[in-house]
């Protein structure tokens, strides 16, 4: 099996965020994915072998497997098409069944997930201020037009707005009482995120659940806060702009559209370029 690096969610020709993708014949077991996604490093690394008229992916981070990954989804579907060709493939993950289209040629290497169906539900009082203690927030930092709340779109992210753009790039906060916290309510990346337009965001993405300090993009919880502001009736013309990783010296940019029905599927999409080993 070869191990592929390929960068999602590119800006241009630079930034996005990296992952491992590996395509066998069958799936390695599990202790074996493992330890390749510690020895690779990345946030995620994707997993894919055929099954029947579909693809069966399995994800890991480098302390943990996680049930879906955003950035890891367009890695491989860019890997796919490279594969197989252009096209849409069916992918088997170990909860859902979704689909990614990959496309490549001389001038184009993109891809674009439709995410599992979205969901959202209160986040207790309780783990909001914990969040808030973490990361160094008050209650007067959140803006009103996006309560908190668990975002789900494959995984969990609570969805934490903030009022000023200021506040987000000033985020730090202690790894291991994060790690804590969200292994222990099962939290994949805390979503904070800063409104700049109503077809602009801003994004961090502490990702200690799986043993990252911030992710550079994160496509799972871009289709989270989509389906979540679709629930709120979000005033957006037409998709959002996620600009992610720009505080970590790292720009990558999300594609994500709100259109369908509350809790359907989102569509997230990007550009990628490969990475040198």
């Amino acid at each position: 099996m070869i191990t592929q690096r390929i960068a999602a969610f590119t800006d241009g020709s630079r930034g996005g965020n990296p992952a491992g993708v590996v395509i066998g014949e069958t799936l390695p077991d599990r202790a074996a994915m493992q330890a390749t996604a510690a020895e690779i490093g990345y946030s995620e690394t994707a997993f894919a072998a055929p099954d029947g008229d579909a693809w069966r992916v399995r994800y890991f981070a480098p302390q943990a497997e996680v049930d879906f990954c955003g950035h890891a989804t367009i890695a491989l579907g860019a890997a796919l098409a490279r594969q197989e060709g252009s096209g849409r493939f069916a992918l088997r993950l170990n909860h859902a069944e979704i689909t990614v289209d990959g496309h490549h040629s001389a001038n184009e290497w993109s891809a674009a997930f439709r995410s599992p169906p979205t969901q959202t539900r209160a986040l207790s009082s309780a783990a909001l201020d914990e969040i808030l203690a973490l990361f160094g927030l008050t209650h007067g930092d959140l803006d009103e037009r996006i309560p908190p709340v668990i975002a789900h779109a494959g995984m969990d992210h609570p969805v934490i707005a903030l009022r000023e753009r200021g506040r987000l790039a000033a985020i730090a906060y202690e790894f291991s009482r994060g790690q804590t916290l969200a292994q222990r309510e099962r939290f994949c990346t805390f979503a904070l995120i800063h409104a700049e337009t109503p077809e602009l965001f801003h994004a961090r993405n502490p990702f200690p659940f799986g043993g990252v300090y911030e992710d550079p993009a994160t496509g799972a919880a871009a289709a989270a806060l989509a389906g979540y502001l679709r629930e709120l009736g979000w005033a957006a013309e037409g998709p959002i702009t996620i600009r992610q990783g720009e505080d970590m010296g790292v720009p990558c940019c999300l594609q994500v559209d709100l259109d369908g029905a509350v809790g359907a599927p989102v569509r997230v999409s990007s550009s990628v370029r490969s990475i040198e080993a």
